[in-house]
């Protein structure tokens, strides 16, 4: 009956207010595809085999996740060392030993002692104070488990968002490329009409200088691309200077496509974000905590036992005279210590209490992120259909002012007008494919990439100094295909035309 005593509170998950439903997943979202989940690669939804080498390259060598497996199977050895307390501690000794006595009798005596034995000892856990602890170095533990999957799914969105923008930057100079190629002619054009005697000297000016700022424009890229690409060389595990990733070939289109991505119900994000997971974990150990530290104001048990035997001569060393032995029970506890020990039950008890609340914000905060990522994408996809009828009329209307320029019914300054207005309509459209990209990985991300609690670590975190996994690990390491997905189609764009 003692031994079923456990002092503290048992756990119970904090409860926390979970709505129905999302309140920005309205009827502007397709149908639904099936839940995604751990067996798939969420990164694969976007269909793009660079993209896809990348995750696993990072997954294999970088620095965070290698940090957080530390972590890990750090807190699993002090798990396992907590609950080692469960069992007797046996020793074993053995000595021999030289000394002379003085005898008033018979004057100084030499003699050599030898002996060997074996000693136990073992805490009964009455008021639960072992248990506690395991409790609480498993809960940590899968706290830390929860850490490491947190700490992929940031490295995978992270190294996703930037690869995407990157890619996007390459769209851009291909955009601005295409737009100096025009510019050059449209200078040329404004350099003929100069030289007929049709045109003004400032056309050409303003020709000039319209191409010039469009080249630097696209030297400016440059910058935002490198930027990008030592990113993700950080991300992979590889020095700057050692990664390269080439753009994509001018004459085709973004390969990247924008899944339709499933989020579930609010209720599932308690269990499909590892940062959630985590924080309630941190919960239920700083709750055993308080059991831990309720127990040290109870007197501890403590049974041993030895047996050996002790002899002067060797020869007599394992007869029955030089047996020795002995039992005992120890009953010990501290009477006055100056109210430490409530000090420091009352400090677990905040400890939990400020676990509690680090929980419900992280759930709060995770609500948010879902809603803020929903709401991006709604607008965004609302906003991509108004452009791109944008783009057209800009388009159009660049045309019909370089028609009428050639006609000698318009001037340069309306040229130039609707080019600068045509180029910002074909930057911005661009640049909205890539918001709708970043909003999908962030709402990914913000619903959990598809873990779940409870989902095994990957055994390379359990192997201590593993910092790579073999190619042919990542490359027969196969995933279900996931669920078709929609492709976001890029609005047509074409550079100037004379």
């Amino acid at each position: 009956m003692l031994a079923g005593c456990a002092v503290g509170p048992d756990y119970v998950r904090p409860q926390v207010d979970v709505p129905v439903a999302y309140k920005e997943q309205g009827p502007w979202k397709q149908a639904q595809p099936k839940q995604i989940d751990n067996n798939q690669r969420w990164w694969e939804a976007y269909n793009d085999p660079t993209l896809n080498a990348l995750v696993m390259q990072a997954g294999a060598a970088n620095q965070n996740i290698r940090f957080a497996e530390a972590q890990y199977r750090q807190a699993q050895a002090s798990a396992q060392a907590a609950r080692a307390s469960f069992w007797p501690t046996v020793g074993a000794s053995a000595g021999a030993q030289r000394a002379q006595t003085n005898n008033s009798n018979s004057g100084p005596k030499l003699a050599d002692t030898y002996s060997i034995g074996l000693n136990a000892s073992w805490e009964a856990d009455i008021w639960g104070r072992i248990r506690r602890t395991v409790e609480a170095g498993d809960a940590t533990s899968q706290a830390s488990a929860d850490s490491l999957a947190a700490a992929q799914l940031s490295i995978q969105s992270t190294l996703a968002q930037d690869y995407l923008q990157l890619r996007i930057t390459d769209q851009l100079k291909d955009l601005y490329a295409r737009t100096v190629a025009g510019y050059m002619r449209s200078l040329q054009l404004s350099t003929n009409q100069y030289n007929a005697g049709i045109a003004l000297r400032s056309d050409v000016a303003q020709a000039q200088t319209q191409l010039l700022t469009a080249q630097a424009q696209l030297i400016d890229l440059d910058a935002t691309r490198n930027q990008l690409e030592h990113a993700i060389a950080i991300l992979i595990g590889k020095p700057p200077a050692a990664f390269s990733l080439p753009a994509a070939p001018a004459d085709t289109a973004m390969q990247a496509q924008l899944p339709q991505i499933p989020t579930g119900l609010p209720s599932d994000l308690l269990e499909r974000r590892p940062d959630i997971a985590n924080a309630e974990r941190l919960a239920a150990a700083a709750n055993a905590n308080i059991g831990v530290a309720k127990a040290a104001l109870f007197p501890a048990l403590t049974l041993s036992a030895s047996g050996g035997y002790s002899s002067i001569p060797f020869a007599d060393m394992f007869n029955t005279p030089s047996r020795v032995w002995s039992l005992g029970a120890a009953l010990a506890g501290t009477l006055f210590d100056g109210g430490l020990r409530t000090a420091r039950t009352a400090q677990a008890t905040a400890s939990f209490d400020a676990s509690v609340a680090q929980y419900k914000q992280t759930v709060l905060g995770g609500f948010q992120e879902v809603e803020d990522n929903l709401s991006t994408l709604r607008v965004l996809d609302q906003e991509s259909v108004v452009q791109a009828q944008a783009v057209e009329a800009a388009q159009l209307a660049e045309r019909l002012a370089l028609s009428q320029y050639r006609a000698g019914t318009a001037t340069y300054l309306v040229v130039v007008t609707t080019q600068a207005a045509s180029l910002a309509a074909q930057r911005t459209a661009v640049q909205l494919t890539g918001r709708q990209l970043v909003a999908s990985v962030a709402l990914i991300k913000a619903v959990g990439g598809g873990w779940h609690a409870g989902d095994p670590v990957p055994a390379r975190a359990l192997i201590p100094g593993s910092n790579s996994a073999s190619k042919s690990d990542a490359d027969t390491d196969a995933a279900p295909a996931l669920p078709s997905v929609a492709a976001a189609s890029m609005p047509a764009v074409s550079a100037p035309t004379n």
